[in-house]
Formats: structure tokens, C-alpha cells, sequence
């Protein structure tokens, strides 16, 4: 089972927001998910991000792979 860490979409039309998930990188980006981790408001300004350092590192530990947007929020909140 290949684990995903990535954003799924949320929020109206033409004012998302998303929340970050550890998933199965088969299943939708907006199907089944393992656990939320935190959530990214781009609508914003300055954009809000909000996710869990202990449970990233976990799942980062335990294979989980960031897809590259992921991996930038993790860059700057300093996760990574």
C-alpha cells in the first residue's frame, strides 16, 4: 500500500480550502483517507496553514510520501 500525504479540496466553488490528509494513493483526492493532519487556506492573505509537526514526522517515519505542494508547506513550516 503506497501512502500519500496530500491535500484534498474542500470549501465552495471558487473559494477552496484543504485539508491535509495521509491516504492511499489509490483511492480519490477527495475519496477515503486515513488521518487528517491539518488543513491550508490559500484564500488568505497571508495564507493559513495549520498541521500537526508530530504527526507528520510519524507518518513521514513510517513511509508516508509528501506529494510536492505537501512537501513545500512542510518545507516552511519547518517539518521537514
Amino acid at each position: 500500500m503506497a501512502v500519500k500525504i496530500r491535500l484534498r479540496r474542500m470549501g465552495a466553488k471558487k473559494a477552496p480550502f484543504y485539508r491535509v490528509v495521509v491516504a492511499d494513493s489509490r483511492f480519490p483526492r477527495d475519496g477515503r483517507f486515513i488521518e487528517e493532519i491539518g488543513y491550508y487556506d490559500p484564500t488568505k492573505e497571508p495564507a493559513v496553514v495549520k498541521i500537526d509537526a508530530e504527526k507528520a514526522k510519524t507518518w513521514i517515519a513510517n513511509g508516508a510520501q509528501p506529494t510536492d505542494t505537501v512537501r513545500v508547506l512542510l518545507k516552511k513550516n519547518d517539518i521537514l
